[in-house]
């Protein structure tokens, strides 16, 4: 059934596979895209749809790093040149506060490598590029740390989908029902994380806030 599913996703969209997945890895940044929908997901599904033979791991990867590192660069000069106004901006409210507030706090004790530790978070992934460009980082800077980050992070994603994919299938020539079962229970587990990092993040901002408010 999981077969048939990928098979019939892929036969519909085919290589436009690749321009979604590096699409959404390029505008998590870019665009604060990242803040609705993580670019890490487009590339594990992208990793699905490698290992069951839709696309190419060996396209998938190269796409997924360019766009990533293409994106957060986008993201820098965005930020370098309309960072203050982004911040009052609709978007920037939406955005809110205490998460400016929790990067603020994240470039100032790490610098440089925040754009590096950034990429690995999926909070600090979509605002960090924009805050290091207001903050008034060098490209220079920037951009080696960003290049080191994406090397880690876009082969990584697209290879762990590719591996949980692999697992499936081996567990659904013995179990028929078992890989929906293991899909369930990663998804679960995953927004669980992912809900829980959030909360833990947004009250490790507020601190940060209560903080500055403290010393000032």
């Amino acid at each position: 059934m999981f077969e048939h599913v990928i098979r019939q996703i892929g036969d519909a969209v085919g290589s436009w596979l690749y321009v979604i997945a590096a699409a959404l890895a390029f505008g998590e940044a870019a665009v604060l895209l990242g803040m609705v929908l993580p670019g890490e997901t487009a590339l594990l599904v992208a990793g699905v749809f490698c290992e069951r033979g839709v696309l190419s791991l060996w396209v998938m990867i190269p796409l997924a790093f360019v766009a990533a590192v293409v994106g957060d660069s986008v993201g820098f000069e965005f930020g370098r040149k309309f960072g203050p106004p982004l911040r009052r901006s609709r978007l920037g409210v939406w955005v809110g506060e205490h998460r400016w507030a929790a990067v603020d706090g994240f470039l100032h004790r790490h610098g440089g490598k925040a754009v590096f530790l950034g990429r690995l978070t999926a909070l600090f992934r979509a605002l960090v590029p924009s805050m290091a460009g207001m903050s008034g980082m060098r490209y220079r800077t920037f951009v080696a740390w960003n290049v080191a980050g994406g090397l880690i992070w876009a082969p990584g994603c697209v290879l762990l989908g590719y591996a949980f994919s692999s697992a499936l299938s081996t567990v659904g020539s013995v179990l028929t029902w078992a890989p929906l079962a293991v899909l369930a229970v990663v998804v679960v587990a995953y927004l669980g994380l992912h809900l829980r990092r959030r909360r833990r993040e947004r009250a490790e901002a507020a601190a940060y806030s209560a903080a500055d408010l403290s010393e000032s």
